[in-house]
């Protein structure tokens, strides 16, 4: 197939659907669709796991030695090196993701797969000293087939951020990309067969959630189901996981707090907190989109916010200038624009940005002040270049509005204040705190978040648990 056609990639061909249905691809920035997709059923779904139940059960991979099974995974990273600039394309033209931030997804997803391959091969599993003349140690086998569904935002790099592991660990695995961005994941699933992955260690499912998907989580031969996407979504994966008793990993929505504090350094304050809420149109669950800004740098800091906001260079994504472009989709631009147009209702004032009137699928970097607490834009989780700041008095107080929502994905603090740093961070309910910074990431550290933010962590040995059987191994060694 090609760049136009995307079918699913199953038992180690790509194939259409068994019954033949397709679905538009479409470029968000033209409006136009640029190609078709394979419209995954049921029986689809079927295949698929099928096909990775017998590479897990009858195949070489789950037993193949960690040094040949990490070396496997680098060609694949090596391969998407070599074609980065063909995945980055595929992504800005899904998407509209500006293309420089595509290069660095593409960058960011190699990474996924090279550490894991590395870190399941230099795992060490631990031992346990008795004194009954035993001997203890754990060891951790893969844990079956692994069902993953990734959202349209990062589509390469989520996916790689749930495959990775889980084939590393010798797993196998389904992903099932959104419906609205399978083009960069089916040639994952290309780049696979290249680099010699066997049939069925990576299948690719494209379709929307129902039947693609949840004919995938309701599967009693799927041993884990990984998803991130909203909080509401993701109790509907939960519910069809449960009732084979499969585990999840969810990673859902976010409403994070970006803090400044009067001792912040304003020039990095204004650059990352631009980054964290306007970076690939505020499609980010991590995004900063409620600012707490102390009283007495507000309108400093305001006046430079908002200048930076407006200095972002919107257009077309292809444009190495761009920095900003439209929504993924008109289903996403009609939401994202209702939120904005009921800011006024609601009695807030938008400093700046707004809805496109151009007919463009585009919300500028908006800026909202004056929003009651309880207003929806304030609460709910927009997922688009929508800020709502408030000012505030006191540490006790910002922390208390940062922890009021029932997310707790991350948050972000910005002081010079080393202490505070640390004091602030340990009372803010969220699964990632920044300090003076946005979206780096070491991946041997946990990541998730509590409360309607998800179930779970990934990350180094984090997901080497949930992607793993662990299991203790005791010895008589005297008698």
């Amino acid at each position: 197939m090609s760049d136009t056609t995307f079918g699913h990639i199953i038992e180690g061909q790509e194939v259409p659907s068994v019954d033949g249905a397709t679905f538009d691809v479409w470029n968000p920035w033209t409006q136009e669709v640029f190609a078709q997709a394979a419209e995954g059923g049921p029986q689809d779904a079927a295949r698929a796991v099928a096909s990775s139940r017998r590479a897990f059960d009858e195949g070489p991979w789950p037993r193949m030695g960690r040094v040949e099974r990490a070396a496997a995974i680098h060609r694949l990273a090596d391969l998407m090196e070599e074609r980065t600039e063909d995945l980055a394309r595929l992504d800005t033209t899904n998407m509209a993701k500006p293309i420089a931030q595509a290069r660095h997804d593409v960058g960011r997803s190699v990474w996924n797969f090279r550490f894991f391959a590395d870190h399941q091969r230099d795992h060490c599993g631990a031992v346990y000293p008795m004194d009954s003349g035993h001997h203890t140690y754990s060891e951790y086998g893969p844990a079956g087939v692994v069902a993953a569904i990734s959202p349209w935002n990062f589509p390469l790099m989520m996916a790689s951020w749930k495959i990775a592991p889980a084939i590393a660990w010798g797993n196998t695995c389904i992903i099932k990309p959104s419906e609205d961005t399978p083009a960069s994941v089916t040639m994952l699933g290309r780049l696979a067969l290249e680099a010699g992955l066997p049939p069925g260690v990576l299948n690719v499912l494209n379709g929307h959630g129902a039947p693609a998907g949840s004919s995938l989580t309701a599967d009693d031969r799927v041993d884990r189901v990984t998803f991130t996407g909203s909080s509401a979504t993701g109790r509907v994966v939960m519910a069809s996981a449960a009732t084979h008793l499969a585990p999840v990993s969810l990673e859902l929505g976010g409403k994070g707090a970006n803090i400044v504090f009067d001792d912040a350094d304003l020039d990095n304050a204004v650059h990352w907190t631009v980054e964290a809420i306007f970076r690939n149109s505020g499609q980010i669950c991590l995004a900063g989109s409620r600012l707490y800004v102390a009283s007495g740098i507000y309108d400093e800091f305001m006046d430079r916010f908002v200048a930076a906001a407006e200095a972002l260079t919107i257009g077309d994504p292809f444009d190495p200038q761009t920095r900003f472009s439209s929504l993924a989709s008109k289903k996403h631009f009609d939401k994202v624009s209702s939120y904005v147009d009921g800011v006024g209702l609601d009695g807030g004032k938008v400093l700046t940005g707004g809805v496109d009137e151009e007919g463009r699928w585009l919300v500028r970097p908006t800026i909202v002040t004056d929003l009651p607490l309880t207003a929806p834009a304030y609460c709910e989780e927009i997922f688009g270049p929508v800020c709502v700041v408030n000012r505030f008095e006191s540490e006790d107080e910002v922390v208390g509005l940062a922890n009021d929502t029932r997310y707790g994905l991350n948050a972000m603090l910005f002081t010079e204040n080393l202490s505070r740093a640390h004091r602030v961070s340990s009372r803010l309910r969220a699964g990632t705190v920044w300090v003076n910074c946005f979206f780096i990431r070491d991946l041997r550290t946990p990541f998730g978040g509590v409360g309607d933010s998800g179930v779970g962590r990934e990350g180094g040995d984090f997901s080497r648990e949930f992607f793993t059987e662990p299991k203790a191994v005791v010895m008589q060694i005297r008698r």
